[in-house]
């Protein structure tokens, strides 16, 4: 727009001096046509006119023309007088040049002015735009962490109607239409093993009055079993809708481990680094140690070690270690991993050690142990810490003493 304005002034004033330059041609022209004098340096069949401006007096019509020079262009004009002569006047274009400089000077400062606000008010949507894009990632990555009460559109902050407003609207519909789905797929399956669990108590029952025998033994044994799954189904069930409470209590760690792998896993070596307590719920982080031994045990290989470092509690096989999908997405129910952790299952064992983990305020993680190590499994608990209160105690003696 400036190089435009900038020639348009240029071409007008261009104009504007012609228009002078024939005015003066014509007060010359009458000048010498009454008493044969020459005025404004007006000149008579001058050599040096343009070769245009003599073409159009041959013609019979006055003219004016802008020749080009290397310094300052130069302001023609020119008409044809009796006898075949030609009056012209020539004047260097010179008046303007300080003007065309101010109209300039003017343009660069509007362009600066306008690229310097167009700039701030780019970073200022775009800063603004990309803060809304930011809190709407975080919002959805806590959708799928498991969070189903955040609601992008409520996280990005006020109502824009703009593409991130477009966005949330839709990433909040399908959190919506996704999680109707997983508690319909919730009802179901706790209304199935809700259902077998009458009729799998009375298969148990009526296994347990069979005659002594190898039969009777398969027998008791699957039906057992089936009990197990169908018990595990609904724990699972009763963990995805999210209405467990913990029945929080301080533990020693140390001293409950040790306890309860000797009765779950009594080949197990436990290692004690750290003492610590913990705040948690004493019957679902047993139900947790329990499935993480019973995995070690039934898909690794000896020995499995447990210790206890603080508020961690990690217990590791020597076996083939997790497979790389169950590391990549976590555990998930009814999938027992690759073929190179042998036994057998229903992947049910960790998926209840993590829904238990989540209502313990805990973290479970997997990993698998390098080679340099001696390779294996390990499955890490992280409890939240408690103050230890005998020292406590220590501490409200000696300040009343």
């Amino acid at each position: 727009m400036a190089l435009v304005v900038h020639n348009a002034a240029r071409v007008s004033m261009l104009n504007n001096a012609r228009d002078l330059q024939d005015t003066r041609l014509q007060i010359a022209a009458k000048m010498y046509e009454s008493n044969h004098q020459l005025t404004f340096h007006a000149r008579l069949d001058d050599p040096k006119l343009p070769a245009g401006l003599r073409v159009t007096a041959a013609k019979g019509q006055r003219a004016t023309d802008v020749q080009d020079t290397a310094g300052e262009p130069i302001i023609w004009a020119s008409t044809p007088l009796p006898g075949n002569h030609i009056l012209s006047i020539n004047s260097r274009f010179t008046d303007p040049t300080s003007i065309l400089e101010s109209v300039d000077g003017v343009l660069v400062a509007g362009c600066v002015a306008v690229v310097l606000a167009g700039s701030a008010l780019s970073v200022l949507v775009g800063g603004q735009l990309s803060r809304r894009l930011r809190k709407a990632a975080l919002a959805a990555r806590r959708v799928a962490d498991g969070d189903t009460h955040v609601r992008v559109r409520d996280s990005i902050g006020r109502r824009v109607r703009d593409e991130t407003d477009e966005l949330a609207r839709a990433v909040d519909a399908m959190a919506d239409a996704l999680q109707d789905r997983l508690e319909a797929e919730r009802r179901v399956t706790a209304d199935i093993a809700h259902e077998l669990r009458t009729p799998v108590t009375g298969l148990v029952t009526a296994a347990e009055l069979l005659p002594p025998g190898r039969p009777s033994e398969l027998v008791r044994d699957r039906a057992q079993a089936l009990r197990t799954l169908v018990e595990d189904v609904l724990e699972v069930a009763r963990l995805d809708g999210a209405e467990e409470r913990a029945e929080l209590q301080e533990v020693a760690l140390p001293e409950f481990v040790r306890r309860r792998v000797a009765r779950l896993a009594p080949e197990a070596r436990v290692e004690v680094v750290r003492d610590a307590w913990a705040q948690t719920d004493a019957r679902r982080l047993e139900r947790i140690l329990g499935n993480l031994l019973a995995n070690a045990e039934r898909h690794g290989r000896g020995p499995v070690e447990v210790t206890v470092d603080g508020a961690v509690i990690r217990v590791r096989d020597h076996g083939p270690g997790f497979p790389e999908v169950l590391l990549r997405e976590g555990p998930s129910r009814f999938r027992t991993g690759n073929s190179s952790r042998a036994g057998s299952g229903h992947g049910l064992g960790l998926t209840i050690a993590a829904g238990q983990a989540r209502v313990l305020g805990a973290t479970l993680s997997f990993d698998n142990a390098s080679e340099e190590e001696g390779g294996g499994a390990i499955a890490e608990l992280r409890l939240p810490e408690a103050d230890d209160p005998e020292a406590d105690d220590v501490l409200e003696n000696g300040a009343n003493a």
